[in-house]
């Protein structure tokens, strides 16, 4: 195991005790991914997360021997989606499945989410899907994922819970937390008149918006000095040249 492997196992361990102490989810019932060259390295079933150890995530080929892994421990029981969705989506980095309260609760209701708040833009469209009901673990569960999270970087899944996927770890927690904050919001409008929702077009300039979020301009001042330096530049420079 390399240095850089062994980091990322633990920071995956790192994430599932997190989100089980932030609430963002229960027990052992939710899963972690995450890719490593051409492998995914997962958690394993049922497996407490205060008791995991880096050498406890399992390792999974993306391409290749579909199903095999390596490891002391099987992996997570919902390997299928993760695998499928490495494997489907190159741009996923890591895939995090929670059964987080607000986000389950609609997910029993089977309810997709409408765009109730500008950070659906995150999600990659106008809403964040329902997938329909398969028992967990299944070939057809993962079908039904799949396509719930088509041009989405987050779904509900019918009676069960949520995915988020991001390019990184970081990316993928950061969304699930999005995706549970969100189904709270939505819920709770629920039961006033109703969520007043988003047109595409504002979701979409959101999203444009998020495009350059955190690039700033340069201060004025900063600007001003380096065009003083630069002009001061050339005055030297046009002075060497009559000099010559």
């Amino acid at each position: 195991m390399t240095h850089e492997e062994r980091q990322l196992r633990e920071a995956i361990i790192s994430k599932c005790r997190w989100m089980n102490a932030s609430g963002l989810n229960q027990g052992t019932s939710g899963n972690i991914s995450a890719r490593y060259k051409d492998r995914m390295l997962i958690t394993p079933s049922a497996t407490p997360y205060d008791a995991m150890k880096p050498a406890m995530i399992a390792s999974m080929p993306i391409e290749g021997d579909y199903g095999s892994w390596d490891g002391p421990l099987q992996p997570s029981t919902e390997w299928r989606f993760h695998l499928d969705i490495m494997r489907g989506r190159p741009d996923v980095g890591a895939v995090v499945h929670t059964h987080s309260t607000y986000a389950t609760v609609l997910a029993i209701a089977r309810k997709s989410i409408p765009a109730c708040h500008y950070m659906m833009a995150a999600f990659g469209g106008h809403d964040i899907r329902c997938a329909g009901y398969a028992r967990y673990g299944t070939p057809e569960l993962s079908e039904h994922a799949l396509a719930a999270l088509e041009g989405r970087n987050g779904c509900l899944l019918a009676n069960h819970g949520m995915i988020a996927v991001g390019a990184d770890l970081d990316k993928a927690m950061w969304l699930a937390v999005e995706l549970e904050t969100i189904a709270r919001q939505y819920y709770l409008s629920l039961a006033l008149d109703g969520p007043h929702i988003l047109s595409e077009q504002q979701i979409a300039e959101t999203a444009q918006g998020f495009s350059t979020y955190g690039l700033h301009a340069p201060k004025p001042k900063a600007a001003k000095a380096r065009a003083t330096k630069a002009a001061a530049r050339r005055r030297v420079e046009k002075k060497r040249s009559r000099t010559r």
